[in-house]
């Protein structure tokens, strides 16, 4: 049964962080973490532009990109729901669902609290006892719960904290696997402006979100733990008017995840000097692993430039109702290969947004390709509207 678990989770691992073929070569060098699945983007919006989302305009899908950009929302409150069949074209039960929203109080609504609920259900796992007998079915998932706030600190800046409670369980009740909890915080910060570009306004936005920084996650009782995807993202937009109905703005994304690279085997190393390898990876605290990940890959400053992922977005708005997207996400083949293009559509109105979002592949047998995201928003006060 042992075997099967590790087998189960190995195979997990895989389906949700995959990864290209390139990895028997020896420069191939992917960073794996617990809760591989907080790296996913959960809304249509920010998925249809690439991934993007530390500075594109506020909505109410912001608290998992950047929850700072909620005070410069103009509705007072807001909920929203996306649903992300995932990996469809290799099975048809992994999916993630998410749920998030947003509520302004206080004097001139400077104050923002928002929270947000993640839930990655992998399907159902048939376990088989040494025999080959069918002895159970399992429903492993990975669960995130966090709430968030944040405050305009001045006329153009706003920063934002989040606090988060994990959870993943892949658990066949042998004993031999246990659930693995895990605390995490998020700092983050977003700055609009406003300049003249010739004769018209433009908008400049810049953001940055430090995620999951928190403790390690054991899937083993606390005999071996695992790094959180702790995340820096940086980034910029641009909203360029083109007339009083028409605007288009330009994205940029920047990743590093701030996690310890692991270190590659010699030539020539033994089985203990493998297994004293690993553990001196294991042994390096979370926090320790933040400062370290910035100057401990194998390969040098090339390989830590190699583990920046990015993404480039745009978005076509006309009279804000209706929206065209389009974006790219890039991935170091060493680092994992995740290339893909991006396509969206979002229409809204006073009370309800809805947005839908299309990834197709560039590289080599990546079971990423052909992924849907669905996202609808509610806003509060316009329902309220709506009903008086």
């Amino acid at each position: 049964m042992h075997k099967q678990v590790v087998s189960f989770l190995f195979c997990t691992l895989l389906l949700i962080l995959p990864y290209n073929l390139r990895g028997q070569e020896k420069d191939y060098n992917p960073i794996l973490t617990a809760m591989p699945s907080l790296q996913i983007a959960p809304d249509a919006r920010g998925g249809g532009m690439g991934d993007i989302g530390a500075a594109t305009m506020p909505d109410v899908y912001s608290q998992h990109w950047n929850a700072a950009k909620y005070p410069f929302i103009t509705s007072e409150a807001g909920l929203a729901f996306s649903y992300t069949p995932w990996l469809s074209r290799l099975v048809n039960d992994i999916n993630l669902l998410y749920a998030s929203g947003f509520w302004k109080f206080g004097d001139r609504d400077l104050n923002v609290v928002s929270t947000s609920l993640r839930y990655f259900s992998l399907g159902d796992i048939d376990i088989f006892d040494i025999g080959g007998e069918f002895a159970q079915s399992v429903n492993p998932y990975e669960l995130a719960f966090d709430v968030a706030y944040s405050r305009m600190l001045s006329e153009t800046f706003s920063g934002a904290v989040t606090m988060r409670y994990i959870r993943a369980d892949y658990s066949t009740g042998d004993g031999e696997t246990t659930p693995g909890n895990a605390f995490a915080a998020d700092i983050a910060g977003y700055n609009e402006t406003y300049f003249y570009m010739g004769r018209s306004e433009a908008l400049l936005g810049l953001g940055f979100n430090l995620s999951n920084i928190g403790t390690k996650m054991s899937y083993d009782g606390g005999e071996t733990s695992m790094f959180l995807p702790a995340n820096m993202r940086l980034g910029a937009s641009l909203g360029l008017p083109v007339d009083a109905k028409n605007t288009i703005t330009l994205s940029l994304d920047l990743n590093k995840l701030m996690v310890p690279t692991p270190q590659l085997p010699a030539e020539d190393e033994t089985e203990d000097e493998m297994f004293k390898r690993i553990e001196d990876y294991n042994n390096i605290s979370s926090i320790g692993g933040i400062f370290k990940s910035f100057g401990d890959a194998p390969g040098g400053l090339q390989e830590e430039l190699q583990e920046v992922m990015w993404s480039l977005g745009a978005e076509y708005v006309y009279n804000n109702q209706f929206s065209l997207r389009a974006g790219y996400f890039n991935e170091n083949e060493y680092k994992g290969n995740r290339r893909y293009f991006a396509f969206g559509v979002g229409f809204r109105m006073k009370a309800f947004q809805i947005d839908a979002a299309y990834l197709t592949s560039t590289s080599q047998s990546n079971p990423l390709d052909q992924t849907l995201r669905i996202s609808l928003g509610f806003d509060i006060e316009g329902l309220r509207n709506l009903m008086n």
